[in-house]
């Protein structure tokens, strides 16, 4: 860090930092350490699965805060807590408030009379353009029933485009935040990353030529859903011809929301 322009010191003097700088390496360490012990001071408390999420409970109310570096996302039924903890995090910190919710890390969120619906369709039709797919012909299905990916299939990618390929896969397992329709052939596509083949490169474009089909699905958690919750899962009973594995995978339910999923070899 060089001195101001202008400022007269000696040349073996040293400069003490009041506040951290953006830059620097330990900023966005100082900056959480600030901001979670300000809502633990405020009776929040912090997550034990999650250290960007913090929760205050009061009765039957609850207020929730997600933090991503400076940006946090504030939700709960308690409007009095939501308006007082508002209020002194502007004393604080001088926020900006942006209204409602509608854009955070590539999910849109739309809301109505019947409930909230997720999507990343910026984020597809972005991947799409990325990858010179936004004029391929749509597929019904992201995989076909018949397809068994193997280590020893197709010819191996070059070293170009097995960085290409690191990155599709990174971008679609991103993308099954809100698409829970593509969890298992992304999964399956994951366990390949190491040695991929061009087999597995067009698996993946079918991925994308599915995902063109409809680029605005996602997921729609509903105002009017029972209390219920509802859990299913499935194996494919070692179908895995590399290591004779099964593939696991579940959803639960909250009433007619969907609310967790994965798929797991």
């Amino acid at each position: 860090m060089q001195p101001s322009p202008g400022l007269l010191h000696p040349s073996n003097s040293v400069c003490k930092l009041q506040r951290s700088l953006y830059g620097l390496k330990q900023t966005g360490r100082q900056w959480y350490e600030k901001l979670s012990t300000f809502l633990i001071s405020q009776n929040y408390i912090l997550s034990s699965t999650d250290h960007s999420l913090f929760l205050k409970r009061h009765d039957t109310n609850i207020t929730i805060i997600l933090v991503y570096v400076d940006d946090i996302v504030l939700i709960g039924n308690d409007r009095a807590e939501i308006l007082n903890i508002t209020n002194m995090l502007d004393q604080i910190f001088k926020i900006k408030n942006l209204g409602d919710l509608t854009y955070f890390l590539s999910l849109e969120v739309g809301r109505n009379s019947f409930g909230i619906h997720l999507s990343q369709q910026k984020y597809t039709i972005d991947l799409l353009h990325e990858t010179s797919m936004q004029d391929c012909a749509p597929m019904p299905t992201p995989m076909t029933d018949s397809s068994r990916l193997s280590l020893t299939e197709g010819i191996p990618l070059n070293e170009d485009e097995t960085s290409t390929y690191h990155r599709l896969i990174g971008r679609l397992i991103y993308l099954t935040n809100t698409r829970p329709n593509i969890t298992f052939s992304v999964n399956n596509l994951s366990q390949f990353v190491s040695v991929p083949t061009k087999f597995h490169q067009q698996a993946a474009f079918r991925i994308l030529r599915y995902l063109k089909s409809n680029p605005g699905s996602g997921i729609f958690l509903s105002s009017s859903s029972p209390i219920h919750l509802k859990a299913y899962s499935d194996s494919d009973w070692a179908t895995c011809p590399d290591s004779r594995k099964s593939i696991i995978g579940f959803s639960n339910f909250l009433g007619e929301s969907l609310i967790s999923w994965k798929s797991k070899k």
